[in-house]
């Protein structure tokens, strides 16, 4: 198992963890915008079975007040490094001939719209597309590609929205099932992707969105 991630800190914390657990686990710290970096460290390696392509950010503004600078930065991340991630990825499964489960962290906001959220679903509206057609592309060499696509979760990147009441109460308005979703509410969306649970499923997405999309 490989972790990797631009804060050595964290994923060497989570890497020791699993290790301690007798797992195998290395961490590698990289930014993966930095595309030739990520390329070189997976061709590196033996081919993954599993890619969990999970980095991304977010910028929400109105659509009128968007700056171009921000437009670059969240395509940047979830758009194109996500895309070439996933590409090094299949190139190395497809030399090494490894059948594998690729799994792009997509979003609710991928099949609808949201207030102040043009640009995030611009991106993660082209992470549904490229995500299909990859899965075309690819189902001949045994490799299969999802999305998952998960409303609000918390995490420390999303904390500080939901310190805003009204915001939050309108969040929740929305999710069904009446409360945000925490991290472990997609951990087992992530081994039934990645497991033979999920052989016969590719170029679909997996909805998390506790009812969000529903209406």
């Amino acid at each position: 198992m490989t972790l990797c991630a631009r804060t050595a800190s964290e994923i060497d914390e989570a890497a020791a963890a699993l290790r301690e657990k007798n797992f195998s686990a290395d961490a590698l710290a990289l930014d993966v915008t930095d595309l030739a970096a990520f390329r070189a460290a997976v061709e590196a390696q033996d081919p993954f079975h599993i890619f969990v392509n999970n980095a991304g950010t977010n910028r929400p503004n109105p659509f009128i007040d968007v700056p171009v600078e921000d437009f670059d930065a969240v395509m940047n991340l979830n758009v194109r490094a996500a895309y070439f991630a996933a590409q090094s990825v299949a190139r190395r499964m497809i030399a090494g001939r490894v059948h594998g489960s690729i799994i792009n962290m997509s979003s609710q906001m991928g099949h609808v719209g949201g207030a102040n959220r043009s640009l995030y679903c611009a991106s993660k509206w082209a992470m549904e597309g490229f995500s299909k057609a990859m899965a075309l592309d690819l189902a001949a060499q045994g490799i299969r590609v999802n999305t998952l696509c998960p409303t609000f979760i918390e995490t420390p990147m999303t904390k500080p929205f939901f310190e805003n009441a009204a915001f939050k109460e309108s969040v929740l308005s929305k999710i069904k099932l009446g409360r945000l979703g925490k991290v472990e509410d997609l951990m087992g969306a992530i081994v039934f992707l990645a497991s033979d649970a999920s052989s016969l499923m590719t170029g679909s997405s997996l909805m998390m969105d506790g009812g969000w999309t529903a209406d």
